[in-house]
């Protein structure tokens, strides 16, 4: 299977939430999708069956993204197919809430290592093949963030949040390092989003409980975020790079 016209799109933990409406999304505009996934096939097949029947294209690439190996035969996997042309760092992970003092340094470990080092390491094997640095024709890099980032998370996810802040200095440090060299590196920044991700916090309902809170009433859609994602793929924001969009419903 040779690429579409607009190459391949990558997008990690693209089985559920937000990597699987980004996924559809993405295959809508031209984009071949690349749908990693770590245990769950099931849930990535699922999503590649959506994009098949509606005339999209992608395959899955298995692979835990802390682990270095695993990136790296993820990326083999997408240079047998084709030309990768953008780079969806969404995969991440957290525990249940607890305050900061029950957290243990092998949570904090886990949590870095695939929320931070992951998307890094990810990121960087996107560079060297995108950049014109490498002789790649350029692409383009969204980072999943959070607007726990900005608030810290208290007394539920300080480690996760932790991590989404250093995701955000990551974000601008590789969109000015890259910007002269055709790739261009943004993040979105998800608040309470109903995903499933709530229930693997330990709290189902916790969109129910916060999203009346919010300034416009409810929780966001994951295929809200996706949108965000897919404009700063796209060639409307051409111009846009080392950009945060906050999908908080005003939070």
């Amino acid at each position: 299977m040779s690429d579409g016209g607009r190459g391949i799109a990558l997008v990690t933990g693209g089985g559920r939430g937000i990597g699987a409406a980004t996924a559809l999304r993405l295959a809508a505009t031209g984009f071949d999708v690349a749908v990693n996934y770590r245990r769950d096939a099931d849930a990535a097949n699922a999503v590649l069956e959506a994009i098949a029947e509606a005339g999209g294209r992608g395959f899955a690439v298995p692979g835990d993204i802390a682990d270095e190996a695993a990136v790296r035969d993820v990326f083999a996997r997408i240079d047998e197919r084709g030309r990768l042309g953008a780079l969806v760092n969404n995969a991440a992970i957290l525990f249940e809430q607890t305050t900061f003092d029950a957290i243990s340094t092998e949570r904090m470990r886990r949590v870095f290592e695939v929320n931070v080092i992951g998307a890094m390491a990810c990121a960087r094997e996107a560079v060297k093949r995108m950049s014109r640095r490498f002789g790649g024709a350029g692409g383009a890099i969204v980072n999943v963030s959070s607007a726990a980032a900005r608030w810290g998370s208290p007394n539920e996810y300080v480690d996760y949040a932790a991590t989404k802040g250093a995701i955000d200095t990551f974000t601008r440090g590789l969109a000015v390092e890259e910007a002269p060299h055709g790739v261009r590196v943004n993040a979105v920044r998800p608040g309470i989003i109903e995903t499933d991700m709530h229930a693997d916090g330990g709290e189902p309902g916790r969109v129910a409980r916060i999203g009346p809170t919010l300034p416009m009433g409810r929780g966001g859609t994951a295929d809200e975020v996706a949108a965000a994602i897919c404009w700063l793929l796209g060639d409307d924001a051409s111009y846009v790079t080392g950009a945060f969009i906050d999908c908080a419903g005003g939070r």
